[in-house]
């Protein structure tokens, strides 16, 4: 299974925020949203990735700042961990495992397509699993008597 499989089931709605726009706007619509992440962009292309982790991060760093007073800048992951639509989602669960990474950027040729999340891993794993184990069953129920 590939990444291009789980966005195609997720559908590809994004929510963006500006380098320069405040913490406290991207907290409020995280919180609107329901949502754990905002992608980065600036000029047309992926600056960085923005989650909760990071602004409790930025939260606890800037002892006398406030999140309105914050700029995303200061507070995002400025070197977000990526794939693209052909990746194995087996090397995309490695990947995220290894850095702790609930939330990764899908890039194609340049162009940002989606956001796949740990949650969007393991309920394709999951799926996939339930599917085989139901094809095993018919399979094993159809299975011909030896006479």
């Amino acid at each position: 299974m590939k990444v291009s499989d789980i966005l195609r089931v997720k559908g590809g709605t994004l929510y963006t925020v500006g380098p320069l726009d405040l913490l406290s706007d991207a907290v409020q619509v995280m919180a609107e949203k329901d949502i754990g992440s905002l992608v980065v962009m600036e000029h047309g292309e992926l600056a960085g990735m923005l989650t909760f982790r990071e602004v409790i991060q930025a939260i606890v760093q800037n002892k006398g700042a406030t999140p309105g007073e914050t700029v995303i800048k200061s507070a995002m992951d400025d070197h977000p961990m990526t794939c693209t639509l052909e990746t194995e989602l087996d090397e995309v669960r490695r990947m995220m495992l290894e850095r702790h990474a609930r939330y990764m950027p899908v890039i194609n040729q340049g162009m940002l397509m989606g956001v796949i999340s740990l949650y969007d891993v393991a309920k394709a794993v999951v799926d996939s699993q339930n599917f085989e184990n139901k094809m095993l069953k018919a399979y094993i129920k159809d299975w011909p008597n030896q006479e």
